[in-house]
């Protein structure tokens, strides 16, 4: 399973170029950050999906999250949480799907965390437990993906690293820093994988993608993480909606 994170700065730098830089990666799911939220959003969207033959799984417009997949993975649950709000920060949300492709699913999350510290911190916590609780329902293992606004060892990102492995860390590949785009000092733009998930490798797709279009496409660079998921054991006794 092929999983990209991205933040797309509402598509307002080029979208042709965010759209080849997707489709050079060739993702199962794509987690995007900033994906269109003001006046035109539903075309934005509409217009990325067709440019990269992806199909919106989660595409609410709040928070500017999203899930894309590729046809063909089956989305059990779809959900878009918009998170504690605060009157003087952006409102923010997490996409949430869970995903089936034969004996295989995938609970995937996209998150864009506030410039904030603290906020950040308890947007984490306020999420984390749902997120395991679904996993946990879907027997679906999970993977968070996002901008989290901050580098490893900062708080949410700690907070995370209890019970996900930071999928770069493990098998890293590519590039690792993905802000800013032109001059890409920050590791900011994470994939995290549950443990059961065997991580073969992640980083910033620079193999695969010019470095011309990805600075053309947006300030952040995306992360891909190429995953082996377990075999789904299928339902079980205790598993009720």
């Amino acid at each position: 399973m092929r999983v990209l994170t991205y933040n797309v700065r509402g598509l307002r730098d080029d979208p042709r170029a965010v759209a080849r830089v997707i489709t050079a990666c060739r993702p199962d799911v794509v987690c995007l950050q900033e994906a269109p939220r003001l006046a035109g959003w539903r075309a934005g969207r509409r217009a990325l999906a067709r440019a990269t033959g992806l199909v919106p799984a989660v595409n609410a417009r709040v928070g500017g999250t999203a899930v894309f997949v590729r046809p063909g993975l089956v989305v059990l649950r779809a959900e878009h949480r918009v998170l504690r709000r605060y009157p003087w920060l952006h409102t923010r949300a997490v996409a949430i799907a869970v995903l089936a492709d034969g004996r295989h699913r995938l609970t995937v999350a996209s998150l864009h965390l506030d410039l904030h510290a603290g906020a950040r911190l308890r947007h984490m916590a306020q999420v984390e437990p749902h997120l395991r609780r679904l996993a946990r329902r879907y027997g679906a293992p999970l993977v968070v993906a996002g901008d989290c606004n901050e580098g490893p060892g900062a708080p949410a990102r700690r907070l995370l690293g209890l019970f996900l492995d930071d999928a770069a860390e493990l098998a890293p590949w590519g590039e690792a820093a993905t802000f800013t785009a032109r001059r890409p000092r920050h590791r900011i733009d994470v994939v995290f994988a549950d443990p059961g998930v065997a991580v073969v490798r992640a980083g910033v797709p620079t193999a695969l993608v010019p470095s011309g279009a990805l600075v053309a496409a947006s300030d952040h660079r995306p992360v891909l993480a190429e995953l082996t998921l377990p075999r789904w054991a299928g339902p079980r006794a205790a598993d009720t909606p």
